[in-house]
């Protein structure tokens, strides 16, 4: 077994850098018997692998081949089968169980100890062995663990180890010389002592040789130590000197230290002392600026702005740590305060003043613009005032209160001012929408109805509280017209109490362009407002979602801003975007009210105009939003824009009401409808006025309520005709509705123009089959029996053999009706439909054409009839097709 061992060490082990510790033979078991061997080897380099290795002996030849190799970290369980009686059987569990029988049981514990002390040394992994005796495991134990492990690793390697390449050189060279060293092993060992003793005694007369060296060095050795002590005398006497040198030198570091010290608190106190000069020193041109600075020129305010700049920078000085103990400095301290105070009074003085003298002036204006439709420009007033905007940024920094004192008396000479030009403008365009003058000189009103004119004279005195003088003046003309009413049928026409009669187009037109006019002056009037304030009062423009209803702002004055902040910090208004919209508020708190008096003036003119105030006004709403949403012109359009929605939806549910009370006359016929016609107006007026606007939405709500509402009532007046069938009157007023959505195209009532169109085709063939009746009756009666008999069973060509339905019967009720009968009964049919139809729409020849159809219709169907049951017998129709045709375009032709 060693022989085998050193030859699997050198052939397959050595090249492969690893080292055979233990073998065993084995075969697996239950199998045919073919040997093998288990070997446990580590590599010679580090960190160590340990490895069970499966070695086989090759087919070819004698040598052995490595066939497999498993880490013994993969190893989980070494069975030994019994742990009492000697078996030469085991297991080891890797990746699976692998069963073996050992050559002898001796070999199999010496691999299984081995595997241990691997385990123990290398390793220290919990592989179970079970079934294996304790002594086995004991041996190699005495003194404890970690011993038995290193010692049976020893043991392990000193059974083999293995010859350096050198070793082999010469014990190869050593038997070449001594070749009978193999024979004559005796001799050959005498050899090796003789030559041994030889070189013994040449290591011992080397030694010798050297012992006079030996001497010689050691004299030198105590000559180098004799130097080094004279060279530490010298050195002890250097560092004596040097002391002396030492304490000197500290003496005048310690001076210069001194001198650096004081010359650093020099420069320390004058920096300090500059620092106070440079930045608490006000020049004397600054304070004359501020004590007698002129704040009417431009040169002046320029000079104060700059005096109050230098003023604040010095006020707002970061002094360092114990400046503010200083007495000069407290003095300056309070000097600064003293003419800060001084000119903030002065400066607010001013521009009361200025304030003041601003209403004066714009009052003479007024009279100027008293009879145009334009609102006097404040540009130039603005421009003045903006030269004291930075001043009055300063202002705000240092002193509030006296700010907040100046907004307030701001808002409240320009608010009053704003009330008067205001007030004047929208008078001038009440006149103008009026027609009447200011001494009360009526226009020419249009009748109203006089229940209506009173509920819009309420409405208006509710909203602005009392009436112009020109609008008192209208109402009372339209209460007086009550007495000129027109007829009940045609009030029908009056959709929105006024009828394309009375208001010419130029009129709703001139409207139009006053009510935007108005909207066109009063925007850039609010938008400059609104600029100037922010630049002047120095108040950022900057989103905010939080809103300010009108009655707050309304209620806001000096003393709701001196509460909205605290130590000039903003708490109640959430932002300055907040205090710039409830300043506007204040300012034009009368611009809201005016514009619902003027809407609802507009209204009551003539309720169609809703339709273009709520196109313009929409238009102006959307233009402030893209601007700024939160602004006070945003919000202020977009109030008044649902007072002109409402007037809009009123304007719509009125011409429902009406079209819902409509009564027709018993004994006309009645045609046309004229809340059909007023529809077709309205769509028409609505598609030139919406024509790209940005609320389409609503008039397309609008037109689906209106023209469900005419639908319901063309069939409600239509089954209450007595004079004109109901056919009729559904024929020409859905054609009349069909005719007017698809000239007009509007997209959303693409379903009512379907059901528009199909309504009138299902009335026109009822009409015409209603009218046509029976024009042959006997020989539509003769056919129906013959029909009759046919449904019974009887086969068509039998039917002639029916005695009542002979040939002879037929040609009796055939010679009744000659062409000239039948030209009769045609031309009272036409005088009947042209009684029944209206001119207006024009269907007579329609109609008629339909009639002519559905004549031949059933003329075709006889002549089959009698084709079928009559085969042969040559019976035919006293007039033919063609005779139809003639009849009727002779008869169209005369009427």
């Amino acid at each position: 077994m060693t022989a085998i061992k050193h030859a699997l060490q050198r052939d397959i082990f050595t090249p492969n850098d690893e080292r055979l510790l233990s073998i065993v033979n084995v075969c697996k078991a239950g199998k045919k018997k073919r040997n093998c061997f288990l070997c446990a080897t580590v590599t010679t380099e580090r960190p160590v692998q340990v490895n069970v290795v499966k070695v086989k002996k090759s087919d070819k030849g004698d040598f052995y081949k490595r066939q497999t190799a498993w880490a013994l970290r993969d190893l989980a369980v070494v069975d030994a089968k019994d742990a009492v009686k000697e078996n030469p059987e085991f297991d080891l569990h890797f990746d699976k169980v692998y069963k073996w029988v050992a050559s002898s049981a001796v070999e199999k514990n010496t691999f299984i100890s081995c595997i241990w002390k691997l385990n123990q040394r290398y390793l220290r992994k919990k592989i179970d062995f079970i079934n294996v005796s304790s002594q086995l495991l004991e041996e190699s134990v005495p003194s404890g663990e970690n011993q038995s492990v290193a010692g049976g690793d020893e043991e392990a390697v000193d059974e083999y180890q293995e010859l350096n390449a050198r070793e082999e050189q010469d014990i190869e060279i050593m038997m070449e010389g001594c070749e009978y060293a193999i024979s004559n092993a005796e001799a050959f060992a005498e050899k090796l002592s003789r030559e041994l003793q030889v070189l013994d005694g040449a290591n011992i007369q080397s030694i010798m040789a050297s012992e006079k060296q030996v001497n010689i060095l050691m004299k030198l050795l105590d000559e180098a130590l004799k130097e080094v002590d004279q060279i530490e005398l010298k050195l002890s006497s250097y560092e004596e000197m040097l002391q002396s040198v030492k304490e000197q030198m500290d003496q005048i570091s310690e001076s210069n230290h001194l001198i650096h010290l004081s010359n650093t608190n020099n420069v320390k106190l004058l920096s300090e002392i500059e620092f106070l000069v440079n930045h608490m020193d006000l020049a004397k041109g600054h304070i004359k600026a501020l004590q007698e600075g002129d704040l009417t020129s431009s040169r002046g305010i320029e000079a104060c702005t700059n005096a109050a700049d230098a003023l604040l920078q010095c006020m707002n000085v970061a002094l360092r740590p114990g400046h503010d103990m200083l007495h000069a400095v407290k003095q300056q301290q309070q000097r600064f305060s003293d003419l800060r105070e001084q000119f903030a009074r002065r400066l607010a003085s001013h521009l009361n003043s200025v304030f003041v003298q601003q209403g004066h002036d714009q009052s003479s204006t007024l009279a100027q613009h008293s009879a145009e439709l334009t609102l006097p420009n404040h540009h130039p007033f603005h421009r003045d005032l903006l030269r004291y905007a930075k001043l009055m940024e300063w202002l705000k920094n240092t002193d509030y209160g006296k700010y907040e004192g100046l907004t307030k008396n701001y808002m409240d000479y320009l608010s009053r001012l704003y009330e008067r030009e205001i007030k004047d403008f929208f008078e001038v365009a009440k006149i103008k929408m009026t027609g009447t003058t200011r001494e009360g000189k009526k226009f020419a009103t249009l009748p109203r109805k006089e229940s209506a004119v009173k509920q819009e004279t309420e409405s208006l005195h509710g909203s602005s509280g009392k009436l112009t003088g020109s609008t008192s003046s209208l109402n009372k003309l339209s209460v007086q017209s009550s007495g000129n009413r027109r007829s009940q049928s045609s009030s029908l026409l009056d959709m929105g109490n006024m009828s394309a009669s009375d208001l010419d187009v130029a009129d709703r037109t001139k409207f139009d362009k006053i009510f935007e006019q108005v909207l066109s002056e009063l925007e850039p009037l609010c938008l400059a407002e609104q600029d100037f304030i922010s630049k002047f009062f120095k108040l950022q423009q900057h989103q905010s979602i939080s809103g300010t209803t009108t009655n707050e702002a309304e209620e806001m004055d000096g003393g709701t801003l001196s509460r909205s902040y605290a130590s000039g910090v903003p708490q109640t208004i959430s932002s300055e975007k907040d205090m710039i919209r409830q300043m506007m508020t204040k300012i034009f708190r009368c611009i809201e009210p005016e514009l619902n008096n003027l809407i609802a003036l507009g209204d009551k003119i003539d309720s169609f105009n809703s339709l273009y105030m709520l196109v313009k006004m929409s238009h102006h709403v959307w233009t402030a939003q893209n601007v700024d949403p939160a602004s006070f012109l945003s919000t202020t359009l977009g109030n008044v824009l649902v007072t002109v929605k409402r007037n809009f939806d009123k304007c719509i549910s009125n011409q429902m009401k009406q079209m819902d009370e409509v009564k027709i006359s018993k004994k006309s016929k009645v045609g046309i409808l004229p809340f059909v016609a007023e529809f077709e107006e309205f769509a028409a007026l609505a598609e030139s006025i919406f024509k790209n606007a940005e609320r389409r939405g609503d008039l397309d709500k609008a037109y689906t309520k209106l023209i469900r509402a005419v639908f319901v009532s063309v069939e409600k007046v239509a089954n209450e005709s007595q004079k004109t069938p109901r056919d009729v009157v559904m024929m020409e007023n859905f054609h009349h509705i069909f005719a007017t959505l698809s000239r007009l195209k509007i997209s959303c009532l693409e379903a009512e123009k379907k059901e528009a169109k199909l309504k009138y085709t299902d009335h026109l063939q009822s009409y015409v089959i209603y009218s046509l009746g029976q024009p042959l009756e006997k020989l539509n009666h003769f056919f129906e029996g013959v029909e009759a008999r046919v449904a019974q069973g009887i086969r068509e060509e039998e039917v002639s053999y029916q005695l009542a339905f002979n040939k002879q019967e037929l040609r009796k009720v055939i010679k009744e009706y000659p062409g000239k009968e039948v030209k009769k009964g045609l031309d009272n049919l036409y005088k009947k439909v042209d009684k029944h139809l209206c001119e207006e729409e024009n269907l007579l020849q329609v109609v008629w054409h339909s009639m002519q159809d559905e004549f031949i219709r059933q003329y075709k169907h006889f002549e089959g009839l009698i084709a079928r049951c009559y085969p042969g017998s040559g019976i035919t129709m006293e007039f033919t097709i063609q005779d139809i045709l003639d009849y009727c375009s002779s008869i169209a032709q005369s009427h």
